[in-house]
């Protein structure tokens, strides 16, 4: 028996925010692959190595978790007033399955420097020395995000001095903008309420608040679900009778926000919608053991991305946090102490992120203007990624 050589594919393999994952030029895919299908998700699988039933992704470019486990195709806009058309895959570690319900906005921050880097950005809008402001179409969402790059002496530049809780090593500041994050031709709040009453077989019937902004969020009380909001990975990931109960009390806010049918759908949606928990401001000791005061910030958030803890916070999720602390009324506001604001600086298990955003209201219905947050991104390694022939 005779087999296939491997193929070659140009890849990069970068950071953004507290993410890893592999970005493409969509004109370098196979062209069987350059539209979606099932070669596209194929050949993503195979590089990302999923499905792996041991979760190791060892046979692949994926770090077996939901931060390193994604995939980027990018290419020059196809929309008027962008340069690049931002597409994103979650992988699933263990099932076959690409996730291209929504957006992450870690990576985010590496889009416009991949963009910038590999010429999908018009010469005439970057600055030899600088901020390049990158227009960002982002497909999963069709929503626009303005990436403000830092450019010396031609090039992107990837180093400096700004520090992220749960990214181990300084770079070069990214600003984000996230320009109306929410669904302008639906509510923000799919039922119309701020707060509403979510009934879980066995489980009980819990206060939330359901946002579509970022990307679509379930808000819980920390302490309903019996938490207290402080949570590291290893006190929630370690216990599987946990994470089932989360994951069905998900599937069942997914059912009541309208983006599922039945609730078999949400076993193929992982990625949407976020489930996460909020409490007030309460000093712990980060996971590289940093220790966070009471002070230092308004509010405690523990997200679940994948079924998993979050290490740290999704990007999409801050914005959904952002949104919902600046509007009086819903749980993420109430847990940050209530009132009016525009940002919130929240903990998270790996330490502390500032986040701003603009809300209004018009009428009975909140819109969501802006959200604003730094990141960093930079190149891990860049070449071809070779994964045996698909066909």
């Amino acid at each position: 028996m005779s087999f296939k050589p491997q193929i070659k594919i140009p890849a990069t393999y970068m950071r953004g925010g507290t993410s890893k994952g592999v970005f493409f030029n969509l004109e370098d895919l196979p062209k069987g692959a350059q539209v979606a299908g099932k070669l596209r998700d194929d050949i993503l699988l195979r590089v990302i190595g999923s499905p792996d039933p041991y979760a190791k992704q060892t046979d692949g470019m994926g770090g077996a978790t939901s931060s390193t486990s994604k995939t980027v195709i990018l290419s020059k806009s196809t929309q008027a007033d962008h340069d690049v058309d931002y597409l994103f895959g979650q992988v699933a570690i263990d099932k076959p399955f690409i996730d291209w319900s929504g957006n992450c906005g870690n990576l985010t921050a590496a889009v416009g420097a991949f963009a910038i880097s590999n010429g999908l950005v018009d010469n005439t809008r970057i600055p030899e020395n600088g901020i390049a402001v990158v227009r960002i179409w982002q497909a999963n969402i069709g929503k626009t995000i303005i990436a403000h790059i830092p450019i010396t002496n031609g090039e992107v530049q990837e180093t400096g001095d700004f520090e992220l809780d749960g990214v181990t090593f300084p770079a070069a500041e990214v600003v984000v903008e996230f320009l109306d994050p929410a669904d302008a031709d639906a509510d923000m709040f799919p039922s119309g309420n701020l707060v509403d009453v979510l009934e879980v077989p066995d489980e009980g019937a819990f206060d939330v608040t359901m946002i579509n902004a970022g990307i679509p969020t379930l808000f819980f009380k920390a302490d309903d679900l019996g938490f207290n909001g402080t949570e590291l990975q290893e006190a929630i990931n370690g216990d599987e009778n946990t994470l089932q109960r989360l994951e069905k009390i998900r599937a069942y806010g997914a059912l009541k926000m309208g983006l599922i049918n039945d609730l078999e759908e949400a076993k193929v949606r992982q990625h949407t919608p976020k489930i996460a928990f909020v409490s007030g401001p309460c000093a712990y000791s980060a996971s590289s053991g940093k220790a966070i005061s009471e002070q230092d910030i308004d509010l405690n958030v523990r997200a679940l991305s994948m079924g998993k803890l979050h290490h740290a916070m999704m990007g999409t999720a801050a914005v959904a946090i952002a949104t919902a602390a600046a509007i009086p009324g819903t749980l993420v506001n109430e847990a940050a102490g209530g009132g009016q604001r525009n940002q919130v600086t929240f903990g998270h298990p790996s330490g502390t992120l500032k986040v701003g955003a603009e809300a209004e209201q018009n009428g009975q219905r909140w819109l969501a203007k802006k959200a604003i947050m730094s990141r960093s991104a930079r190149v891990l390694m860049e070449g071809v990624v070779r994964i045996p022939s698909p066909e």
